[in-house]
């Protein structure tokens, strides 16, 4: 008997009908703190320090006369969980923009003139990975649209694949425009 394996047919992940132009159904998490706004850093900072401020407004209105040793630790704890938290709503944020479920025009811009300048200079897309393409796949249909349900589960792509749910075509199509353009001024 053969162990010869059986190549898999590729399936395309689903595409959900979104007010915008889908960006990536599987942003890096780079892609997603480089693309933020800044009222996604602003959100995240109120989200930061809602929790400690909380908890000063409390003990201000109902003091619980634990003393200094017995308050700091909450403070600590409550500043940990809203750094957290605060983190966790910046990047949702940001990923409910690639995924096209909010107003996504500058990021369509920034994601067009980044994989351009790919293409220009001859790199992968989306980044080198070590990972075998099996591994890859996994990888990415575990974190495909993990943005949505992020304030329930935090789960973040970490890895570089070539699975993001979008015709890379256009990138290519636009590269080739742009060096022809230049090459007529030139």
């Amino acid at each position: 008997m053969t162990t010869q394996q059986q190549p898999r047919a590729y399936v395309p992940s689903k595409t959900l009908d979104t007010p915008f132009p889908l960006i990536d159904n599987d942003p890096h998490i780079r892609r997603v703190i480089a693309y933020a706004r800044p009222s996604d850093y602003v959100a995240g900072a109120a989200i930061g320090v809602a929790g400690p401020g909380m908890m000063l407004l409390w003990e201000r209105i109902a003091p619980s006369y634990v003393g200094k040793g017995g308050f700091a630790p909450i403070m600590r704890l409550s500043g940990a969980l809203g750094i957290m938290a605060g983190f966790i709503y910046f990047a949702e944020r940001s990923t409910l923009r690639f995924y096209g479920f909010n107003e996504n025009k500058r990021e369509q811009e920034m994601d067009m003139r980044e994989m351009v300048d790919k293409v220009k200079k001859g790199e992968p897309l989306y980044g080198k990975s070590s990972l075998s393409p099996h591994m890859q796949g996994v990888a990415s249909r575990n974190s495909r649209y993990s943005g949505v349900w992020l304030h329930v589960l935090p789960w973040f792509n970490f890895v570089n694949h070539d699975q993001h749910g979008v015709d890379t075509a256009k990138y290519y199509q636009q590269a080739e425009r742009e060096l022809e353009a230049e090459r007529k001024t030139s």
